[in-house]
């Protein structure tokens, strides 16, 4: 079961390089299903966002930490991404926790506070 996420961002596609950013986002698009068919990621959703100057659109992979690994060490993952940086502004990687693994920092988060004398 996921309990990791590794999300991607990006802004706008460099000018002059439009269809190859829908190029490249159809190859990820391709890794990752095949990804998914095959048991090495648990899903993954894409969302296209209103024009705005901070993100245009974003993944997010969900797995657990073997499998994020596992898809950032991919050789065709990697040269995607660095097509992918050529082609579209901000381009950018962050991983996180979902599912069970927000439950579980938040545990840890709970145990900190106890330590941490509270104010009124």
């Amino acid at each position: 079961m996921a309990d990791r996420m590794l999300f991607i961002g990006w802004n706008e596609p460099v000018r002059g390089r439009e269809e190859r950013a829908l190029e490249v986002f159809d190859e990820a698009m391709g890794i990752l299903g095949r990804m998914q068919q095959e048991g090495r990621i648990e899903s993954f959703d894409v969302c296209l966002l209103a024009p705005s100057p901070q993100l245009g659109g974003y993944m997010t992979i969900r797995g657990t930490q073997q499998q994020i690994d596992a898809l950032r060490q991919d050789p065709d993952f990697q040269r995607n991404t660095v097509d992918a940086g050529l082609s579209v502004d901000g381009i950018t990687h962050l991983e996180g926790f979902t599912d069970e693994g927000v439950a579980q920092q938040m545990a840890l988060y709970r145990e900190a506070i106890q330590k941490v004398p509270q104010r009124a």
